[in-house]
């Protein structure tokens, strides 16, 4: 770069750009080339620790219950905390589901696995094996087509209509990112790394959303679940993406709802107003009804929950909607008892046999 160049902002400026924006791509192709290395390790020694368990178990439950006891205090001292009795559990279980080594797929997180395990019918699993592998499924988008009938439903549909259907996930949620896989606490847990307090947090929060999910679903109030992690994107091609979205059909509107496992700020309750507007710009049709938010705080020292209500539609809630939500002490009182059972479930399965 000549002198006159190197004086010039805009010449530097763009200079630096080009030389961060190289960095930045050896460091993100490196990170993954890491990451997929340690997955592909991981995932071929726990299958190998399934392998040897089964075979030197057979049919002798009794002496297996022992063995598998012995092994996790052995292991957990010598290589930490990711080999307790339920691990090593599911371990046997994995080789005793993909018994050829050799068709393990690398693109799949020990995480996906843990999950296909669970399906039983070998066409179903291996649907949903192939699709996670072609289509860049995070574990996460898996467990979400498995609860809802993917397969099924795929089956179900004319050939017209399939590409609709796969098209949801993508609406959904974005293809898997590294920094996805980097943050898997199952990796974390092989490398014997110090747990990271927003990973336990996560899954806090996932399974409060399943709980919340559920409590809402059983109270026969008219609820229906339109989907999680919805995505609503702005003019201006923002994303954001919404914890639970449910339409009541006796309302006839949509509730959008944000779970926050911290604290609640301001700037969350003015989320949550943002949102509902974005819903209705965005969403809903002309002959819905308004639609009502609601944020909940699990923090473990205070849980809060608040209806987002907008100015003009305060009359609406007080009136009809009130009748079939659940209050905010309900909600408050349900959380409070999930987040402790999730906490301490938590704890158990982390834990040392």
């Amino acid at each position: 770069m000549d002198e006159q160049n190197q004086n010039n902002p805009l010449v530097s400026a763009a200079s630096d750009l080009k030389v961060y924006k190289a960095i930045r791509t050896a460091l993100t192709e490196a990170r993954t080339k890491a990451v997929a290395a340690v997955n592909t390790a991981m995932v071929g020694v726990y299958w190998e620790i399934g392998r040897q368990i089964a075979e030197a178990v057979g049919e002798r439950a009794e002496y297996g219950r022992n063995l598998l006891k012995y092994l996790s205090e052995r292991l957990t001292g010598e290589f930490g905390k990711g080999f307790t009795t339920a691990n090593l559990r599911n371990m046997r279980q994995f080789y005793q589901t993909f018994p050829n080594r050799y068709a393990l797929r690398s693109e799949l997180t020990w995480s996906h696995y843990r999950l296909l395990m669970r399906v039983e019918e070998p066409s179903r699993r291996e649907f949903y094996l192939r699709e996670s592998v072609d289509s860049g499924w995070t574990s996460r988008q898996l467990e979400r087509q498995i609860h809802s009938f993917f397969y099924e439903r795929l089956l179900a549909t004319q050939a017209s209509g399939k590409e609709s259907v796969r098209n949801e996930i993508c609406q959904l949620e974005p293809q898997r990112d590294p920094a996805y896989v980097i943050k898997d606490p199952y990796i974390l847990e092989f490398l014997d790394l110090k747990e990271n307090r927003d990973y336990h947090e996560s899954e806090l929060e996932q399974s409060l959303i399943d709980k919340l999910q559920e409590f809402l679903l059983e109270l026969g109030k008219g609820f229906s679940l339109v989907a999680r992690q919805k995505r609503i994107t702005t003019d201006h091609g923002e994303h954001y993406y919404i914890d639970l979205v449910f339409y009541n059909y006796i309302l006839k509107c949509f509730v959008v709802i944000d779970l926050k496992a911290g604290k609640l700020t301001y700037q969350d309750i003015g989320q949550i107003d943002f949102y509902v507007r974005l819903f209705d710009d965005k969403i809903k049709q002309p002959d819905d009804n308004p639609s009502i938010g609601i944020i909940l705080c699990a923090d473990k020292s205070e849980s809060m929950v608040k209806y987002s209500v907008l100015a003009d539609k305060e009359n609406l809630f007080a009136s009809k909607y009130r009748l079939y939500l659940p209050t905010e002490e309900e909600l408050k009182a349900e959380l409070r008892r999930e987040r402790e059972i999730i906490e301490r479930q938590i704890a158990e399965n982390k834990a040392p046999s």
